[in-house]
């Protein structure tokens, strides 16, 4: 893929690795099978390490009659540990396709990008030296180098000094530090052979970020839909909701006020997350209002499944990211 650019890990790399043979010789503890599906997990998702709230979960749905101490002790015979190991690999595709991770897979491609055209690297340097000249004395510390390159962050092909540790050596190597003051020149000229070399290493060793951001695709909402009980309750929320409150309002007013109340629940983005959520809540809701403005009551529980279904295919078509703040 092209540095720069947003790769979505929804769970289907893991899926198929689940129903993978695994080679055991003998009896196999639970610690060591774990060992062995978190590393092949791994290599099958760009080497990225899946948080540990996710394989914590995971596994304490698949270990259900044990802790996860008792589990890691336990030894396991071949067939129990095939079958372990695809369950708990599974358990996780599933929770990736519920709640998927935001990954951006920085190779160097972008900093050469910058360093390949003068005019553009200039101008780079210019806008960094001037965020960081707060005082606008015209001359800045070297140690602000470190700095510069938060600035320039992921979306520039930087990763987090927490991420990429061997940051603080090239900081260190060209003396990107202490209190000499340089001038903007000086500034940019220090600057370029750090991101070079930053740009080279990544070119051989890619390092992996992941965003911390929510992607909203339609699984959650379409799992309440399949769900009869589950839908049902939602539905009957609804429409206690509808009666309860303001009566003045139509019907699918009070259905969204509902659905944007209750947003993280049922699988949606919150409306005022950013632009692309208000434009989806708008574009559901404008076409129910023209097809079901004079819809009759007993007929609710068609209008609700109607805009719910609405929702889950444009989240498919069109997932949501938001900060994880929202």
């Amino acid at each position: 893929m092209t540095e720069g650019g947003l790769t979505v890990l929804d769970g289907t790399a893991l899926r198929s690795l689940a129903f993978s043979p695994i080679e055991l010789n003998g009896v196999i503890t639970g610690a060591h099978l774990l060992e062995i599906a978190d590393t092949k997990a791994s290599q099958s998702l760009f080497g990225i390490q899946l948080p540990q709230n996710i394989k914590n979960s995971a596994l304490a749905r698949v270990v259900c009659c044990d802790d996860e101490s008792t589990f890691r002790r336990r030894e396991l015979t071949a067939e129990q540990a095939s079958k372990t190991f695809s369950d708990y690999l599974s358990t996780i595709a599933d929770q990736l396709k519920d709640e998927p991770l935001l990954i951006s897979i920085l190779n160097g491609s972008t900093p050469k990008s910058y360093l390949e055209d003068e005019d553009d690297f200039a101008m780079l340097a210019e806008d960094l030296f001037t965020c960081l000249d707060a005082e606008d004395k015209g001359k800045i510390c070297k140690s602000e180098i470190r700095n510069a390159l938060v600035s320039m962050g992921v979306e520039m092909g930087i990763p987090p000094f927490s991420e990429f540790p061997l940051l603080n050596d090239i900081l260190k190597k060209h003396g990107a530090e202490g209190e000499e003051e340089l001038g903007q020149a000086q500034f940019a000229e220090l600057l370029q052979p750090i991101v070079q070399e930053i740009a080279n290493v990544l070119s051989e060793k890619h390092v992996v970020v992941i965003h911390d951001v929510k992607v909203v695709n339609g699984s959650k909402l379409r799992k309440i839909l399949a769900d009869e009980k589950q839908l049902k309750s939602v539905i009957e929320r609804i429409f206690h909701e509808k009666d309860s409150g303001n009566n003045k309002l139509g019907k699918t007013q009070s259905i969204r006020n509902f659905l944007e109340k209750n947003a993280k629940e049922l699988g949606l983005p919150p409306a005022d997350s950013n632009e692309a959520a208000a434009i989806v809540y708008d574009a559901v809701f404008s076409d129910v209002e023209i097809e079901n403005s004079s819809v009759e009551e007993d007929k609710f529980t068609e209008l609700v499944k109607d805009i719910l279904l609405k929702f889950a295919e444009q989240l498919e078509a069109n997932p949501i990211y938001f900060d994880l703040d929202n």
